[in-house]
């Protein structure tokens, strides 16, 4: 049973799952949209929210947090630098008077091969 274990595996094991959650990342803060299943969607919901909050804090800091946290966020994404730039000079900004919920889901209907609940998951805009 697994009762109040936490996390998805996703049918695949960890070195994967980390694979996806930094690729599924890097795909929505470059385009701002993605369809996908509602499992992935949801796992990669929380950590997407996490780097733009971690990019939005460090907007008024010295120059050495933002040092920092752009390594944070380059670890988080591949060391993709055109992403972590996106992030934190485009994404960060818009949000600045936002408390949080940078993300939304829109339900689509089931894809017709195996039924799975399909979503688009999008960045917020304001």
């Amino acid at each position: 049973m697994r009762h109040k274990v936490a996390g998805k595996k996703l049918g695949r094991n960890s070195g994967q799952r980390g694979a996806l959650r930094r690729t599924m990342i890097k795909q929505l803060f470059e385009n701002e949209r993605i369809q996908t299943t509602r499992a992935k969607a949801e796992f990669i919901r929380q950590p997407a929210e996490k780097l733009i909050t971690l990019a939005k804090r460090v907007q008024d800091a010295d120059e050495a947090q933002q040092v920092h946290a752009r390594r944070i966020a380059a670890s988080r994404l591949d060391n993709d630098k055109e992403i972590v730039k996106k992030l934190f000079d485009e994404l960060a900004p818009r949000y600045l008077n936002r408390p949080g919920g940078y993300t939304r889901m829109f339900k689509l209907p089931p894809r017709t091969s195996d039924a799975a609940e399909m979503v688009v998951l999008e960045l917020v805009e304001e």
